[in-house]
C-alpha cells in the first residue's frame, strides 16, 4: 500500500488499485474518499496519518493548523477526531499543533523577543547548526553571525545547513574551543551570545563540555557582550555529563555583580532534575 501523487490530489494504492482519494485545497483536506469496499479495515487512518505526515503535521518543532469540511457521517467524524481535529466554527473542523515547549525553545523565543535584525550574534557551540539556523533568521541580511566548534563535523554540518538555507552570506562556523571566543569577536561587539552545551548531536556522548572549558567560555562571552547583550545557555546534567558542569555554571551564574548583570534561571518545575535549564544573563547598559 503506498501513497501516490505530489498535491494537492493524492491517491491511495493497494496493489495497484485506487481505493482511496485525497485533494488538498492549501491547508484544508477539502476530500477525502475511501472506496466502500475497502472501508472499516483501517485504511482511512492510514490515509490521513501519511497525508498530515507529508504536510509536517507530525513534526514536534514545526507550527501547523489544517482544516476540513464538518463531516456528516459518524464514521467520518470519528477518523477526523482520531487524529486531533475538532469543530472549529460553522461547518469546519480544524487540527492545531504547536511545537512541543522545550529549553531550547524557549530560549529562541525569548531571544526572539528581544533582538533585532542586522546585529552580531555568536552561536559558541554549534554543534549541527540549528541555533546558528535560528540566529541568522534574526540578524537577517543585514546582521553577522558566527558558530563554532571543535569539532570539524560540526563546522562542516553548520555552514552545510547554512548554504542549504540561503544563509552563507550571512553566518559561517569555524572550528575554535568556545573559551577561546575572543580571538574571533572583539570585546564589548557582540548583541548576543548562545551556548547549547552538552554534545554533538548523533555523535559519541563521551565528547561533551565540561566545566573547565565551559567557565572560562562564560567569562569570555559576558567580555564579548556589548551593553545591553544577551547571554542564553541550555545546561544539561545526567547519567552521561554528570552535574559539575551544570552547577559550576550556575555557581557562576550566581556570582555576577547585579549592578552589571540581570541573570534569570528558569527551571520546568514539574520536569526531572536532570531536564535541560536554560539561563539568561544581560549585560546593564555601562556594564
Amino acid at each position: 500500500m503506498k501513497l501516490l501523487g505530489e498535491g494537492p490530489v493524492f491517491t491511495l494504492d493497494k496493489e495497484g488499485a485506487a481505493i482511496g482519494r485525497a485533494r488538498w485545497e492549501g491547508d484544508t483536506l477539502a476530500e477525502l474518499t475511501i472506496d466502500p469496499a475497502w472501508r472499516g479495515r483501517g485504511y482511512g487512518s492510514y490515509f490521513l496519518k501519511e497525508l498530515l505526515r507529508r504536510r509536517g503535521g507530525f513534526d514536534r518543532e514545526k507550527a501547523t493548523c489544517f482544516r476540513a469540511p464538518a463531516p456528516a457521517a459518524p464514521a467520518a467524524r470519528a477518523l477526523l477526531q482520531k487524529f486531533g481535529f475538532a469543530p472549529a466554527g460553522p461547518g469546519t473542523w480544524c487540527r492545531r499543533r504547536v511545537p512541543d515547549l522545550s529549553a531550547v525553545a524557549f530560549c529562541h523565543e525569548f531571544l526572539a523577543a528581544r533582538l533585532h535584525p542586522g546585529g552580531l550574534y555568536l552561536d559558541a557551540t554549534c554543534g549541527n547548526g540549528h541555533d546558528t539556523l535560528f540566529l541568522c533568521r534574526l540578524a537577517g541580511e543585514g546582521g553577522r553571525v558566527l558558530g563554532l566548534d571543535i569539532q570539524p563535523a560540526a563546522v562542516e554540518a553548520t555552514n552545510r545547513r547554512l548554504a542549504a538555507a540561503g544563509y552563507g552570506a550571512v553566518g559561517r562556523a569555524v572550528l575554535c574551543d568556545h573559551r577561546d571566543l575572543l580571538t574571533v569577536v572583539p570585546p564589548g561587539t557582540a548583541d548576543c551570545v548562545v551556548f547549547n552545551f552538552g554534545w554533538l548531536p548523533g555523535a559519541d556522548h563521551t565528547v561533551h563540555s565540561a566545566a573547565a572549558t565551559t567557565l572560562p567560555a562564560l567569562e569570555a562571552a559576558l567580555a564579548a557582550l556589548k551593553p545591553g547583550g544577551v547571554l542564553a545557555a541550555v545546561l544539561y546534567s545526567g547519567k552521561v555529563i554528570g552535574e559539575g558542569e551544570k552547577q559550576a555554571a550556575l555557581r557562576f551564574f550566581e556570582s555576577l555583580p547585579l549592578a552589571r548583570y540581570t541573570v534569570l534561571v528558569c527551571r520546568f518545575a514539574n520536569w526531572a532534575d536532570t531536564a535541560p535549564l536554560p539561563c539568561f544573563v544581560l549585560k546593564r547598559a555601562g556594564g
